[in-house]
Parts: structure tokens; C-alpha cells; sequence
């Protein structure tokens, strides 16, 4: 008898099992782990044991449940899919100190996150405050103590190589893991008696510039020069030497444009930008907003990878460009599709050679600096090319000619949209 009344209880609990599994199947319930990558939000060993519920119906054991699942997770989330559960945190802050491409690529991720979900009031507290600035998916605090704090990353990077994934996925994928939600903007389309819902996320960077700075003039018209000019970056920071090239294929670009294009050579005082000749020299002469107007005011770009390439296609332009020319002297040390954006001349060599022959080498330095940082020693290049006494650059840097460089800029002029 008492194993009849066991077998009995046994299959009354597989029974409410099967439809627990069917509701949550159904959407009703949906439970994340953040800690957890790719495992499925329904699958059913995130649950307790059913002996810990044995007098509750459906709906109070799965509550049950998924309450005491959710707060023995950490870093779990009751998700905005679920009925039962309500919204998200609707106030959170994201950090991030990271350098100015990096925070420029997380605002793609903020205004798709914003996009997605209204709800959500986000506040950041990152490096680079001019790039939020007239940024209308942002909110200020006046108290942020009890608001839940996001650090922002991107491991996706890690996949680079072999994955399908931009820099600009990046950040996203990292707040939808944290959060628990999926961030992607969405609009609808129809067609006849049809209709459609498809993603609609834009593909670059979010910077706005007011009304009011629209109407300022740009550093070049302030010093009386009134022509179209392009933006050359010549250099670039101390840390990823592996990006430097040599500033003879810069200025031989200039020399053959000498009366055709005007050239105005920007970076920042305390990074390596070597002086070219022929060009309006702004380095060192431009904070970090300023910089933004004058990229607003040109008509295209020519740089390594750098935050400047980001900027080039997040940056809308004074001249009703839809997309700003912008050729990237690349080299093979970034994998292609984690860098380049589709209206870009992305100059690379992926493929080209061994080092580079599977996406890129990711090494830091080529250019010793001697600062005592581990890059000098453990992230080199394999292949330096020496170009002087106190320069080396990297082979798949070298192998891009300013014939190759031209012909880029030329397509633009060729082509029409220039």
C-alpha cells in the first residue's frame, strides 16, 4: 500500500512536471543565467527538485520555483518575457574606462539597448563624456546608489577570428548576457497584404551634434580656408605600434593630391604622428569634441584602424554624404570582419601572409617603445620591416603601397559620390 501511495505521488509529480515543461515551452515563463553562456532559458535542470513543492498546484510550485532558482543564481535576471515577472531594472548605469574607440563602439550598443527597450532609463559613467554628448538615450541621476551597475566588456573579441561578428556586436551581446534580455531594434515592413518584422539596427557608432554646432564653422574655416578637405592620420598611440606605417606612404599620398585635395593631419599631442608636409597641421590642436565637428565638417578619412575609422562612419556629414569616404590602412594584425564597416576601402592583408593567414595576428608592437610594458616582449611582431634606425613596421603594413592608398581615394572621385 505504501508503495502504491509512492508510485502515485511519484507520477502526480512527473505529470506536474510535463506541465511545468509545457509552460514554459509556451513563453510564459522564461528564466536566464547570466554566469551561464548558451544555456537555453527553458531547460529544466536550472529548476529545484518538485520534493521541495509538493502541495502547490502549477502556477504557485513554478513561482515557487523560479523564485528560488532566480536568487540562487548569480547575476540572474527576472526577464521582460515573462507575465508573471514584470520588466527588467528600469534604472541602470554603465561603466566603462576603456579608450575612445572602445566607448564609441558602446554607444551603438546603448542606443540599440535604448531602441529595444524603452523602459530602461540608462545612465553611463565612462571615459570619453564628449562622446555622449546630445545623446538623447542616456538619462542623469540625481542619486545612484541603489541603481544596478553594469561593467561593460566584450569577450566577443576572443571570437574575432574564426566568428561572424563585428566590433560592433560586441558590447551588445555582453549587456544582453548581463541583463538577460535580447537587444535588437526592430521595425515593420510591409508588402501588399504582408507584413514583416525585421531587425533594423544601424551599423555604426551613435554621435550627435546639436544644432547649434552645426552652425559653428570648422578650425579650417576659422584659419580662412573654405575648401573640402580630407582628414590623414599619419601615426598613431605608443601602446599598438603594430599600427604605425611609414609616414613616406602618407606623404607621397599628399604629394600626388598636391592642388586637388586638401589634407589636414590630426592626432593627439602625446601619440606618435610624424609631420607631414603639404597638409593643414592640427595635431595636438583639437580636443576630443572639437575633433568630432571637424571629422562632421570633412568628406572623408584616411587612417589606420583607429578610433578615427569608427568615427568616420558614426559621424554624420555636413555635406549630405550618406556614408564619408574613408580609406583604412589595415595591414593583417585585425581580422576584417571585426573591423570594417561596408562603405569603408578597408585596405588589409588577411591571408597574405602566415602570421595573418586565419584573421589577424592581434600583436601589439613592432616599434619597440622601451616603457617597460609586457607588449615589448610578449606582443610583437613576427615580420618588422626596418624603415630607419628608430623605425619598424609591420610586413602587412608595408605591403600596402600609396598607389594602393590613391587608387582608394580615387574610387570615391570615380565612382560619383565625391
Amino acid at each position: 500500500m505504501l508503495v502504491q501511495r509512492k508510485m502515485k505521488k511519484q507520477l502526480e509529480k512527473n505529470e506536474l512536471m510535463k506541465k511545468i515543461e509545457k509552460a514554459i515551452k509556451s513563453g510564459k515563463y522564461l528564466i536566464t543565467a547570466s554566469h551561464k553562456k548558451g544555456s537555453p532559458p527553458n531547460d529544466l535542470h536550472h529548476f529545484h527538485s518538485m520534493h521541495d513543492y509538493p502541495n502547490d498546484d502549477v502556477e504557485r510550485t513554478m513561482n515557487k520555483m523560479t523564485e528560488s532558482v532566480l536568487s540562487s543564481i548569480p547575476g540572474s535576471k527576472k526577464t521582460p518575457h515573462s507575465k508573471e515577472f514584470g520588466k527588467p531594472s528600469e534604472q541602470i548605469i554603465i561603466k566603462n574606462w576603456q579608450s575612445p574607440g572602445d566607448i564609441l563602439m558602446l554607444t551603438a550598443a546603448v542606443r540599440d539597448l535604448k531602441l529595444s527597450h524603452p523602459e530602461i532609463e540608462i545612465g553611463i559613467d565612462t571615459a570619453c563624456k564628449e562622446l555622449w554628448e546630445n545623446n538623447p538615450h542616456i538619462t542623469t541621476f540625481n542619486e545612484v546608489k541603489d541603481i544596478r551597475t553594469i561593467h561593460a566588456e566584450y569577450p566577443l573579441i576572443h571570437f574575432s577570428n574564426e566568428g561572424q561578428y563585428h566590433f560592433i556586436h560586441g558590447y551588445r551581446q555582453n549587456l544582453e548576457d548581463q541583463l538577460g534580455l535580447k537587444i535588437q531594434p526592430k521595425k515593420i515592413v510591409k508588402e501588399g497584404n504582408k507584413e514583416w518584422e525585421i531587425p533594423c539596427s544601424q551599423f555604426k557608432g551613435d554621435i550627435h551634434i546639436s544644432e547649434e554646432e552645426k552652425k559653428w564653422m570648422s578650425q579650417l574655416e576659422e584659419q580662412g580656408v573654405k575648401e573640402k578637405f580630407w582628414i590623414i592620420m599619419a601615426g598613431g598611440k605608443y601602446d599598438f605600434t603594430a599600427k604605425w606605417n611609414n609616414p613616406k606612404t602618407y606623404q607621397e599620398v599628399v604629394d600626388h593630391f598636391k592642388g586637388k585635395i586638401k589634407f589636414v593631419q590630426c592626432g593627439e599631442k602625446h601619440h606618435w604622428h610624424p609631420k607631414l608636409k603639404g597638409v593643414v597641421n592640427l595635431i595636438g590642436k583639437t580636443n576630443l569634441r572639437q575633433f568630432i565637428r571637424l571629422i562632421y565638417h570633412s568628406v572623408g578619412i584616411v587612417t589606420p584602424v583607429s578610433f578615427a575609422m569608427h568615427a568616420a562612419a558614426a559621424i554624420e556629414s555636413k555635406h549630405g554624404l550618406k556614408n564619408r569616404p574613408c580609406v583604412v590602412i589595415a595591414g593583417g594584425r585585425e581580422p576584417v570582419q571585426w573591423e570594417a564597416y561596408p562603405n569603408h576601402r578597408f585596405l588589409s592583408t588577411n591571408g597574405c601572409l602566415p602570421c595573418c593567414d586565419n584573421g589577424g595576428c592581434w600583436a601589439s608592437r613592432c616599434q619597440k617603445i622601451g616603457d617597460g610594458d609586457e607588449k615589448d616582449k610578449k606582443s610583437l611582431c613576427i615580420k618588422p620591416v626596418k624603415i630607419s634606425e628608430n623605425l619598424y613596421i609591420p610586413k602587412c603594413m608595408d605591403m600596402i603601397k600609396p598607389h594602393h592608398i590613391i587608387e582608394a581615394i580615387e574610387m570615391y572621385y570615380d565612382g560619383g559620390v565625391l
